[in-house]
């Protein structure tokens, strides 16, 4: 048995953050339904990211909602309603990450949903939060990456801000409100309450980089600093990093100079004894 066996999702996400979530929850045992439009579904069916089709639909929207069973509704058709609250009425959790102000229009808030189903954990993915300035624009992946800085910490000194070669601000949005929602169902079993689950993308991304703003913070606000040469991390001096060789690369970390020097047979690297001339 799967811990969370018994356990029914209402999956109304599309794209990828949300979805993610969701499908973290099937792989644990959830059922998952996937609420869908008519006709056009979920608009990752035609999002690629590779020319390669499954049953005509994009691999990316095969790849992020496995296990999942699926159900076509008009959420804006009054018609719809009676199996709307239906599907509801069977849920445990309930999963949105809708344009802002979307989910209110619909009558699928936390408030008007939770209003009959006091029960039921609410997940909900935005880009930039709820309130301020930015709650009010969708969240995209490559923006998020800018806008948090991380995209600044890739590549040398030289080089221009490099994003990630995967979308880590999506991902990272859906393992904080998988993370979440298990929590919420915890106090729920615990308690009988169910819980509003909220998180943001900019603040998932910001929150991966607890290291750097940590020091940033503490340390007269100094921004880390790129190695001029194969940088691997703001923190970390040489030979950490990823090094071309004769016949390939070389990803080296954590091992002193000296200790690099006698595995690759090299006695320059035996004079280097005081690490703070590593990287000079």
């Amino acid at each position: 048995m799967k811990p969370l066996e018994g356990i029914t999702v209402l999956d109304f996400s599309q794209f990828l953050s949300a979805p993610s979530a969701t499908m973290r929850l099937a792989d644990l045992g959830a059922r998952i339904i996937k609420v869908e439009r008519p006709d056009s579904g979920d608009i990752c069916r035609t999002l690629y990211v590779s020319n390669l089709k499954i049953e005509e639909d994009s691999s990316l929207f095969h790849s992020i909602n496995r296990n999942k069973d699926g159900v076509s509704l008009d959420l804006k058709d009054p018609a719809c309603r009676e199996d709307l609250e239906t599907l509801l009425s069977l849920a445990d959790v309930m999963v949105v990450n809708f344009r802002p102000g979307v989910a209110k229009r619909l009558g699928l808030d936390y408030a008007a949903v939770s209003a009959s189903h006091p029960k039921i954990v609410y997940g909900e993915i935005t880009g930039y939060g709820t309130t301020g300035p930015w709650s009010a624009r969708p969240g995209q992946d490559l923006l998020v990456q800018s806008l948090s800085g991380l995209a600044w910490l890739n590549g040398n000194q030289d080089q221009p801000p490099t994003p990630m070669g995967l979308s880590v601000a999506d991902l990272f949005a859906g393992q904080h409100l998988a993370q979440g929602i298990l929590a919420a169902l915890i106090k729920r079993a615990a308690c009988g309450e169910g819980s509003y689950v909220h998180v943001s993308m900019l603040e998932s991304v910001m929150d991966m980089q607890f290291e750097v703003f940590t020091t940033w913070l503490n340390d007269g606000h100094q921004p880390p600093l790129r190695s001029a040469v194969n940088n691997a991390n703001g923190y970390i001096n040489a030979p950490y990093g990823i090094y071309r060789t004769a016949d390939g690369y070389i990803a080296i970390a954590m091992v002193p100079i000296t200790t690099l020097g006698q595995l690759v047979d090299c006695d320059a690297l035996a004079a280097y004894t005081d690490p703070e001339t590593w990287c000079s």
